[in-house]
């Protein structure tokens, strides 16, 4: 595996070490688990964000919105 090296403020490196302590894990076991749980948190974000061209069709209707051009809910629930 390979390693890598982090900076975390001190205050927060005395909580993790606590932390670690009484649960009787690795401060490296810890930080691995908080990791994979970020990443599966925004996992269905990233797998949106790689459909080409959905991006940027969000921000063309957010601006069409914006300026009034959307249709109403009414409208679309109509269609």
């Amino acid at each position: 595996m390979e390693t890598a090296t982090i900076r975390i403020p001190e205050d927060k490196k005395n909580i993790l070490k606590a932390i670690s302590s009484l649960e009787n894990k690795k401060m490296n076991d810890i930080i691995v688990e908080l990791i994979d749980e970020y990443v599966e948190r925004h996992k269905e974000t990233l797998e949106l964000l790689s459909i080409p061209g959905l991006y940027e069709n969000l921000i063309e209707s957010s601006e069409e919105i914006r300026k009034g051009k959307g249709a109403s809910l009414k409208d679309a629930r109509k269609k």
